[in-house]
């Protein structure tokens, strides 16, 4: 008896890339493109229509929820769908939520068709499976956790490397401006510098920020 084929949900807000995506996944044996998504939370109302069998989430969709959300509401059900992150961004502020969030597998969008296809093949049997870059990533984590930053302490930075102030930093985040400093100094003595500059930068080279 032949196996079901694997349905698939691709969620992305680029029209061309969710081209690409279906052009290279349906020329694979026993995967299916169900539906597609332009929003987070349009992936999040198809995907529990129960349906799909996994999920090729982007992590950034312009306004709006993010993948990483998206991916924590699917997963919460009852026989939920498998999540793949499929996506261009590969520091831990973008891997570490997503992977906290429920997500089965993560790959970036560089992968050649055959890693792509092997990883929603690996999704939908509900094994891991990772782009070597991010297992790099988050082997390193492991092996040095004293230097590792928390996700709070990488949000504190990602923000900071926008721009904001202490005090607008504790307003998005909802913390007060004495608990962001707290973070940051945190923050210093892990990176090994003495300003908000040099931990932006410091933070930026090693990939816990995105550039």
């Amino acid at each position: 008896m032949t196996a079901a084929p694997v349905r698939l949900l691709l969620a992305d807000d680029h029209p061309v890339v969710r081209a690409g995506l279906r052009a290279v996944l349906e020329t694979e044996p026993g995967l299916v493109v169900a539906a597609e998504a332009a929003t987070a939370e349009d992936a999040v109302a198809r995907a529990a229509v129960g349906d799909v069998d996994v999920v090729l989430m982007d992590l950034q969709f312009g306004k709006g929820m993010g993948g990483a959300e998206a991916t924590a509401l699917i997963t919460a059900g009852q026989g939920a769908p498998r999540v793949l992150i499929v996506t261009t961004y590969d520091s831990d502020a973008d891997i570490l939520p997503a992977i906290e969030a429920g997500a089965t597998g993560y790959v970036l969008k560089d992968a050649p068709p055959e890693d792509l296809a092997a990883a929603v093949r690996t999704a939908a049997a509900g094994r891991t499976t990772l782009s070597p870059t991010v297992a790099d990533r988050l082997m390193n984590r492991l092996r040095t956790p004293g230097t590792a930053l928390t996700r709070r302490e990488t949000e504190v930075l990602a923000l900071v490397a926008e721009g904001l102030s202490n005090q607008a930093v504790g307003d998005r985040l909802h913390l007060t401006e004495g608990t962001v400093k707290s973070h940051l100094a945190r923050v210093y003595a892990k990176l090994d510098v003495d300003s908000r500059t040099a931990a932006v930068a410091t933070a930026t080279d090693l990939g816990l920020i995105r550039r």
